[in-house]
């Protein structure tokens, strides 16, 4: 079994961590600026291929000519991708003899596009899984090989849940591959008519409103956490947002201060929110009772602007 693997967050590692012994390449995103100074830095995919003695290919443009050679030339059984972060051309996917095998982090066909398992926390659902689907032209619609699912729990945050689904996605990938790669599986058109998506992040998303109802914006707390970061903006200044928990017992008006002990608790529409840990601008984090203290809040005072 050869295999080329595209992939480039931290979803993709377990992954190729299973496929390692069968991959001859792994495609990843180019070195990208980030962190203080914006140093240039690797791909979470890319380091685990250089510790696993794997060789790399980053390309701005999968479908340029020359890429699309050295994938030809290769003459692999099937692409494995996983959090790679661009579509790939008919070119490519028809440069392996199986073509495109997706590990998508959604029930298909709902939530299709570059941030399902955020969306799906956002949306409130109760419930998603991995697809391991056959790859064509169009984003995330190809036909179905399996589906697994799992419950989302109710405080479970986007990087938890998107470590439980990698590891899921692994074992999908341990199971298949070789079968697939034997000719040995079936595919299930998706119903096209109960397709959702699932847009890149904004960062500005991730702003909690206090006009908003609690338990969509606690659903947003724990869809943006730990990336791109929730927050919200109050009358001292941005607040970032580490540790939540809804408090379904307290009521007021939205902004309003409502407790500062066991927690710092804060109304929002149609409920409260308890700040169990935060960081405001330009502090250290900090609990939210530890927060209140400091600025000497009170029960009746407001926190929004």
């Amino acid at each position: 079994m050869k295999l080329v693997y595209f992939g480039t967050g931290s979803f993709a590692l377990p992954a190729l961590r299973a496929l390692a012994p069968h991959v001859c390449l792994v495609v990843t995103q180019p070195d990208r600026p980030a962190g203080r100074g914006s140093k240039m830095q690797p791909s979470p995919a890319k380091l685990l291929a250089l510790e696993l003695g794997i060789p790399v290919e980053t390309p701005e443009k999968t479908r340029a000519t020359e890429f699309v050679e050295k994938l030809e030339a290769l003459e692999a059984d099937a692409l494995v991708v996983a959090s790679y972060g661009q579509i790939l051309s008919q070119k490519v996917l028809h440069s392996a003899k199986r073509g495109g095998i997706n590990l998508h982090g959604s029930i298909l066909p709902k939530y299709r596009g570059a941030a399902p398992i955020q969306r799906a926390i956002q949306a409130g659902e109760t419930e998603t899984g991995i697809t391991l689907m056959q790859m064509d032209k169009g984003m995330d619609t190809g036909d179905i090989i399996e589906i697994v699912t799992t419950p989302i729990a109710p405080d479970e945050t986007y990087g938890i849940l998107q470590d439980r689904l990698a590891l899921i996605a692994a074992d999908l990938a341990s199971t298949w591959m070789e079968r697939i790669v034997a000719g040995d599986y079936q595919t299930i058109p998706q119903v096209n008519e109960e397709a959702t998506v699932a847009p890149k992040i904004d960062k500005a998303e991730a702003e909690l409103i206090f006009d908003r109802p609690a338990k969509q914006e606690y659903d947003r707390f724990r869809a943006f956490t730990p990336s791109p970061g929730a927050f919200l903006n109050s009358l001292y200044g941005p607040i970032k947002l580490s540790q939540l928990d809804l408090n379904t017992s307290e009521r007021g008006e939205s902004g309003t201060i409502l407790a500062v002990k066991p927690n710092l608790t804060v109304a929002f529409s149609e409920g409260a929110i308890d700040l169990v840990e935060i960081k405001p601008e330009g502090k250290k984090a900090m609990s939210g009772r530890d927060f209140a203290n400091g600025a000497r809040l009170k029960p009746g005072m407001r926190l929004s602007e």
